[in-house]
C-alpha cells in the first residue's frame, strides 16, 4: 500500500477523526473507502455512457398514452 500526504484545516481533520472514532473506524479507513467510491463512480458513469451509446437508435418508443390510460392503476 502506498502512502500519500494531504493537507487540510486542523479543525476539519480533528472533526473527521472524531466522526470516524464514533463509527469505530479510522480516518485512514474512511479515506480508503471514499477513494474507492470516487473511482467506482467514474467507472459506473463511463459504463452507463457506453450502454447509452450502444442503445442509441435501437429502441423504439411506443404510442403515446392518453390521459385516462396514464392515470389507470
Amino acid at each position: 500500500m502506498k502512502n500519500i500526504t494531504l493537507s487540510a484545516d486542523e479543525r476539519l481533520i480533528e472533526a473527521a477523526r472524531a466522526r470516524a472514532r464514533a463509527h469505530q473506524t479510522t480516518l485512514n479507513e474512511e479515506f480508503r473507502r471514499w477513494l474507492a467510491d470516487y473511482v467506482q463512480r467514474e467507472r459506473q458513469a463511463d459504463e452507463a455512457m457506453r450502454v447509452t451509446r450502444a442503445l442509441q437508435g435501437r429502441l423504439r418508443v411506443g404510442r403515446k398514452l392518453g390521459r385516462e390510460e396514464m392515470n389507470e392503476r
